[in-house]
């Protein structure tokens, strides 16, 4: 029976995220948002980081739970995750170099997608019952499709039935690729870096993710702005180090990152070879996967933010996605490749080896002594990654249940959820993943037809933002609006 479940939802998850749904659907959906932006992303990217990190946050009495700085970090902690290092690692190793590429072609235009999910997500917020702010898909499928329709219309009843279907696949999935996979990644690597049995580091994760996610947005975002800059500098620092020692062979490298996006590159050490298409589908795949551009979860997050302007937290999140993917990404990539992990280490077929490999190599190139602190620096850096992304996913869940139930499965959700952290610290996970594999690409359908539905919404308050002269200078803006 069990062989039957995994054989069924290893068929829909190649479907769901194969060349013929999902990627291409993604694809062209960034496409049309970049086109009808004008290229937004690329515009305005230097002020957005601006907003992000220098600004922070709103100044005077904006409706919302948390900062800009504090949304962004928590969109942060859910999307870098494994897949970042993991994932990253494995689709060069098995679309070959050109796979880095395509993962930035996902970066650029997920950018725009990003944008897009979290102006809709502010703007069609509502507060709970408790005051704190639930947006997201759910929200403006809801209320954003009933406003462009009219109320009762078969618009409008399209709208309640795909923002249901988000909300449930998106509690479902954040018991799979927000849970219990992360929780396993995190006991797999304290077992065998540190020896740390698997009951032992359950409990330890049950303790630490209950402190932070049983209070709420505003616990989860204090955490998430602390936490989240450190790993992730730490981290691109390390691999940075690995660039030093091999600054030669960089040029090369992005060279042949290039070219192989669009002629494939046989490798060495047993792999067979990647074509265009494989390179292609690794890269496109595993940089949704990784930056989450096109499911939705950015809304979520950005709903919670202190804010009077869709677009600007929009701009705030659209960082997200830059940082995830054409900072922390493509470090991942550039390690692999440049030592030649991708193809010495391609038949592992495990990206967390391939990094480890890499990171251990470089590092005892600088001094044999140095070797093991290359394999540290993986096996941290997941474990941060990883859990991290399970207390991010925790505030995904919770909201999706909200908009299903109501506020008062809010509480018993968060119980659970700490809960089922423990099985999956302590449990083989094989249907797991497929299943959250699953889950979270059905998540997108819904979404990106809302996205297509609301594009015309979309560009007319971007074009309203921007009509100001002073666009450029929030504070004077909103004094002048009375915010």
């Amino acid at each position: 029976m069990t062989d039957a479940i995994q054989a069924a939802l290893d068929a829909a998850s190649s479907f769901i995220w194969g060349p013929f749904f999902l990627i291409p659907l993604l694809l062209i959906v960034g496409v049309y948002l970049t086109v009808r932006l004008r290229g937004l992303q690329f515009r305005v990217l230097f002020h957005a980081l601006w907003l992000a990190l220098v600004r922070r946050t709103e100044k005077g009495g904006a409706k919302g739970d948390i900062s800009h700085y504090q949304a962004l970090s928590t969109a942060l902690a859910a999307t870098v995750g494994v897949g970042n290092i993991a994932g990253a690692a494995l689709a060069i190793g098995v679309g070959g170099p050109g796979a880095l590429f395509w993962m930035w072609i996902t970066g650029l235009l997920g950018m725009a997608t990003k944008y897009c999910e979290a102006l809709l997500g502010v703007k069609y917020r509502r507060p709970d019952s408790k005051g704190e702010m639930s947006g997201g898909p759910m929200f403006y499928l809801r209320y954003g499709l009933a406003e462009k329709f009219g109320p009762g219309s078969a618009g409008a009843k399209l709208g309640v039935v795909l923002g249901f279907l988000f909300a449930l696949f998106g509690a479902v999935a954040s018991f799979g690729i927000g849970n219990m996979t992360q929780a396993n990644a995190v006991a797999g690597q304290l077992e065998s870096t540190f020896s740390v049995p698997t009951w032992a580091s359950g409990i330890a994760m049950v303790v630490l993710v209950g402190a932070v996610i049983l209070g709420g947005i505003k616990s989860i975002g204090r955490f998430a702005a602390g936490v989240v800059p450190i790993m992730i500098i730490a981290y691109v620092v390390s691999a940075v180090l690995v660039l030093v020692v091999h600054v030669t062979e960089i040029p090369a490298a992005l060279a042949l990152i290039v070219t192989d996006a669009f002629t494939g590159t046989a490798a060495v050490g047993g792999f067979a070879g990647a074509a265009f298409i494989i390179a292609m589908q690794q890269g496109m795949a595993r940089g949704i996967f990784s930056n989450e551009s096109g499911l939705g979860t950015g809304g979520i997050a950005a709903a919670a933010a202190k804010t009077v302007q869709p677009v600007r937290q929009a701009m705030v999140s659209m960082t997200q996605t830059f940082i995830d993917t054409l900072v922390v990404v493509t470090m991942t990539g550039l390690v692999i490749i440049v030592t030649g992990a991708w193809s010495s280490q391609a038949d592992t077929g495990d990206g967390a080896l391939m990094t480890n490999w890499a990171m251990t190599e470089a590092f005892g190139g600088i001094s044999p002594a140095l070797a093991p602190v290359g394999g540290y620096v993986v096996a941290i850096s997941l474990m941060f990654f990883a859990f991290t992304t399970l207390v991010g996913w925790s505030y995904y869940g919770e909201r999706c249940l909200d908009f299903l139930v109501g506020r008062a499965a809010v509480l018993p959700f968060r119980l659970l959820f700490v809960a089922v952290v423990y099985v999956g610290a302590t449990s083989e996970l094989s249907l797991a993943w497929t299943f959250s594999d699953v889950a979270n690409g059905l998540m997108a359908v819904p979404n990106l037809i809302g996205l297509l539905l609301l594009g015309g919404v979309i560009v007319a308050e971007t074009k309203k933002y921007f009509s100001d002269p002073d666009w450029k200078k929030p504070d004077l803006v909103d004094a002048r609006n009375g915010d």
